[in-house]
């Protein structure tokens, strides 16, 4: 449904997303001169405030969270804001906010986007009473913040609630990944230059690695984080999103149809993982940049088999990647907070450059390795392989050297933006490339359930790893086994 809306509405406003994530996107979009002028931004939460005391709780939240040089007139985005208090479990309360939204009135620049972001069991009554004030009608589309259920069958009841008020074509399940600037530049390295695509297949590529380191470990998220587990929290959407990135077909353009479907068929061509294929880890105490910190059990203040590390090597089932293994791993309390992706060449088939064999001469070769540096730096790494200076009377000498290109200097005087500036921007505007179809969750947890149901099969454990270091040595040998070894 094609229309540019003039209202926000913010679910879970007073919320920790919302503090560093959502306000200041807005507050940015603004400062650019991207949102609207008559764009009004509707807050609601079970706090109690009233306009004034909102645009208070944002001028804090845009202070801590935006740099001053990306705030523009913040007097001007405060003005846009107004609040209305909502219990999301007491239906009565929502025609208070139907009243303080406004018609949901039919045109091209008239409409409202809806952007929940709030506990995953809130989806349904939430829908329910949108639905029963007549703000699920007319021109309105819903955005809808991840966790989407805690495996299929509640994916399942989320998105069956949210398709009985709202069609396919307004629904933006959301995935912040899909926001930063370096995933999206993925799409650009590999479509737009010839010098990849006819590369990029099992006849040149050897393995592929995924990364997604965190430092950190449960900050403040701890009932959700001992349900959810290293697998749900980062596994069935980040990283399968990056994966889909990496394997899928060209699609005939860059728009939301096109590139879902190639997305989705990667996610269904993702054969069933072994036993042998799969390591969990949990953190014991350790030391983060010369900091001790308490292991997984103390920060949760009980025993738990929740796993905060997984590995797995994963096999895209197709004519593009039949035989190339990729190896995902994630994991909380690590040593440093990265997340990468590293395409491994193959060797060239026969080096010219032995040397005499009297002498004992000859190059030592390296494959080249693209390495994808998605944050905290945005960077792109090609190594290549290189003479080294010299008479060469016993052999030319060769080195793997990187060629470098570092976003934020390759573009000077451009912003480095919060990925949600993207998400929301294109949420208003109703452009769905960026956001993920129901056929990719679903076809992401059934895959993900397998792994959980062979863990539990199999009775594995997560193995223990001390804060600080690279996980488990189980997750090492998953990799070594093939000759690999993950990159650090």
């Amino acid at each position: 449904m094609k229309f540019t809306a003039d209202r926000l509405l913010l679910f879970g406003a007073t919320g920790d997303l919302a503090q560093r994530m959502l306000l200041p996107s807005l507050c940015a979009l603004d400062a650019d001169g991207l949102l609207g002028s008559d764009v009004r931004i509707i807050g609601t939460a079970r706090s109690e405030l009233n306009d004034s005391e909102f645009r208070n709780f944002a001028r804090e939240a845009l202070e801590k969270y935006l740099p001053a040089n990306r705030r523009g007139s913040m007097a001007n985005f405060l003005n846009r804001l107004s609040y209305q208090a909502l219990d999301a479990t007491t239906p009565d309360g929502f025609g208070d906010l139907a009243e303080k939204v406004g018609k949901t009135e039919s045109g091209p620049d008239h409409g409202l986007a809806i952007f929940l972001s709030t506990a995953p069991s809130l989806f349904e009554p939430t829908i329910a009473g949108l639905r029963h004030a007549g703000l699920t009608t007319g021109n309105v589309r819903i955005g809808l913040e991840k966790p989407l259920g805690i495996d299929l069958g509640t994916s399942c009841e989320i998105n069956d609630a949210v398709a009985s008020a709202f069609t396919e074509d307004r629904i933006f399940r959301i995935d912040h990944y899909l926001g930063k600037e370096t995933v999206q530049n993925l799409l650009a390295l590999r479509f737009a230059n010839i010098l990849f695509e006819p590369l990029w297949n099992a006849a040149h590529i050897e393995h592929v690695q995924i990364t997604v380191a965190e430092t950190v470990g449960l900050e403040g998220r701890v009932a959700f984080y001992d349900d959810a587990g290293a697998i749900r929290d980062m596994v069935q959407n980040h990283m399968l999103q990056l994966l889909a990135l990496v394997a899928m077909e060209p699609p005939s353009n860059f728009d939301a149809t096109s590139v879902r479907d190639e997305k989705v068929k990667v996610l269904r061509s993702l054969r069933e993982v072994a036993g042998n294929e799969t390591v969990t880890g949990q953190y014991r105490a350790g030391a983060i940049g010369g900091k001790a910190v308490p292991g997984y059990d103390e920060e949760l203040g009980k025993s738990s088999n929740t796993e905060t590390f997984v590995a797995i090597k994963a096999h895209v089932d197709n004519w593009r990647w039949k035989g190339v293994p990729f190896y995902l791993r994630t994991g909380k309390r690590l040593p440093e907070r990265v997340t990468e992706i590293v395409v491994q060449f193959r060797c060239v088939p026969h080096s010219i450059f032995a040397g005499p064999k009297s002498k004992g001469g000859g190059a030592t070769m390296t494959p080249n390795r693209l390495v994808i540096g998605i944050q905290p730096k945005e960077n792109i790494s090609l190594s290549l392989m290189a003479k080294v200076p010299g008479l060469d009377r016993e052999g030319i000498r060769l080195r793997s050297v990187p060629l470098d290109i570092a976003m934020p200097d390759a573009f000077t005087g451009t912003h480095n933006r919060i990925a949600y500036e993207r998400l929301l921007l294109d949420l208003i505007e109703g452009d769905q490339t960026l956001f993920v179809r129901r056929d990719e969750v679903e076809a992401q947890w059934e895959w993900i359930d397998a792994i959980r149901a062979l863990w539990e099969t199999e009775a594995l454990e997560p193995k223990t790893y001390t804060a600080g270091s690279w996980g488990p040595s189980a997750s090492i040998a998953l990799a070594e086994r093939d000759g690999v070894t993950w990159h650090e």
